[in-house]
């Protein structure tokens, strides 16, 4: 989403979909306007050049408006996929955490050590000195098997490539 948060994004995305619809019926009005006007200047007879034209910019009205329902839909549908992945991953990482046994202390630890913070930072954000957020991380890491921050992250990340590549091959 490039830096903007969710609702700020839906706000974005409600801007553009109101002026693409304005564009259209701008367009089509236009048409109309079009239309009228070649009927009005030929006594009731359409010029073949003026039909085309017309059957041009509705064709370009009903084609803009086809694909722009189509991107509409597509977003939707990878909206909800990456609803989907966020919930695997939260519950993976919940999982995870419940089958190390990790304590509740140990657990916020790990969620920032998963989300790139520093210990200087984990312990700025928790209230805790650096020393007791390094001996937590040193509980998470022997409890999960892994010598460092990057084995953490990796086991995570390779958990949820396998599941989406067994996903994959079962559809």
């Amino acid at each position: 989403m490039g830096g903007l948060s969710s609702s700020a994004w839906q706000s974005r995305k409600r801007r553009r979909a109101m002026v693409a619809v304005a564009v259209a019926l701008l367009q089509a009005g236009a048409a109309v306007f079009f239309l009228v006007d070649a009927l009005g200047e030929s006594n009731g007879e359409l010029g073949l050049i003026e039909a085309m034209v017309a059957l041009g910019l509705l064709l370009g009205i009903a084609y803009a408006t086809r694909n722009a329902v189509r991107l509409i839909d597509e977003t939707h549908r990878q909206e909800e996929a990456l609803a989907v992945a966020r919930g695997a991953l939260a519950d993976l990482v919940e999982g995870k955490f419940a089958e190390w046994q990790l304590s509740p202390a140990e657990s916020d630890v790990a969620l920032f050590a998963l989300k790139g913070s520093t210990i200087a930072e984990i312990a700025t954000l928790r209230g805790a000195a650096e020393g007791t957020v390094r001996s937590q991380l040193s509980q998470v890491y022997a409890k999960a098997g892994v010598s460092g921050q990057p084995g953490l992250m990796a086991l995570f990340l390779e958990e949820l490539v396998d599941g989406a590549a067994v996903g994959a091959r079962t559809r």
